[in-house]
């Protein structure tokens, strides 16, 4: 199976822009649309970076074969008849929201797919009226070969077929769950993280060790501590704090990482997290 022939992505962030290269790979044309000017600017930046980094790894065409099928605005009604459109702006339900809106407004009869990592998706479904499921696409978008596919309550059983066509199209795996707080992937992740930064909090062990003991002691292709650099503690605090909300007291975030997202200590986006980048 294909992906559709055009693709809109709403968001071109890190996230965005790594899913806007993923479909690109897979021959889509792809408009991504941002908040401003500055923020297009950006986002093309990083995908024309994503296609080169394609190209050097062996990967058919040439620069202008795939920059000639992105395109990019600052609006919303530019999806107009596009048959799906993802969405990957920050994980808040209040910015979710309003971006569906923006995406229904403009394209009523797209498939909106979610990038959210632990949001509600039936919540966002139940703001629109268009078919929504979720794609929780994981960073860095190319290098993952992994795609969480959510099924809303509204989500129709053929679509749940189709996205995992289109995962298959991207190159990727798709796991298949049901919506609920953390769906799979987040709410295992987050946990094991945040046990990881308690274990500093407490001084059980350092960083560097306690990753080296889950890479070498069980297989894990990256540590807990590392990973959460590199999501950026920023993100994985307010998912912390979302499935606290949802799911208890368990999913507390440690003093530690409030007080590292307070002294702007996010990881490898600022130069410093639980490791120095500089």
């Amino acid at each position: 199976m294909k992906t559709p022939n055009k693709v809109g992505v709403l968001g071109g962030g890190r996230m965005g822009a790594g899913i806007a290269h993923a479909f690109l790979a897979a021959g889509a044309q792809v408009h991504v649309v941002d908040i401003n000017d500055d923020a297009v600017a950006a986002a093309r930046q990083r995908v024309e970076k994503a296609i080169q980094g394609s190209l050097d790894r062996g990967a058919s065409g040439t620069f202008e074969s795939w920059a000639q099928r992105l395109t990019l605005s600052t609006e919303a009604a530019d999806f107009a008849g596009f048959p799906l459109v993802v969405e990957a702006v920050p994980e808040s339900m209040e910015l979710k929201t309003q971006a569906f809106a923006n995406v229904s407004a403009a394209a009523p009869e797209a498939v909106i797919a979610t990038n959210t990592s632990s949001l509600s998706v039936s919540e966002l479904a139940g703001s629109v009226n268009n078919d929504v499921i979720g794609l929780h696409f994981f960073n860095p978008v190319p290098a993952s070969k992994l795609v969480e596919v959510v099924i809303a309550d509204s989500t129709p059983e053929q679509l749940v077929e189709d996205a995992k066509g289109w995962v298959e199209a991207l190159g990727k795996t798709a796991v298949v769950v049901k919506d609920a707080p953390g769906f799979a992937s987040s709410r295992l992740g987050v946990a094991i993280a945040l046990e990881a930064i308690r274990m500093v909090e407490e001084g059980v062990a350092s960083p560097r060790d306690i990753d080296n003991a889950m890479v070498l002691g069980y297989k894990f292709p990256i540590g807990p501590l590392e990973l959460t650099d590199i999501v950026g503690l920023d993100v994985r605090l307010g998912i912390a704090e979302y499935l606290e909300s949802q799911l208890g007291e368990r999913f507390a975030p440690p003093q530690l990482m409030r007080d590292m997202v307070a002294r702007g200590e996010l990881g490898r986006k600022t130069g410093k997290g639980f490791y120095d980048y500089s």
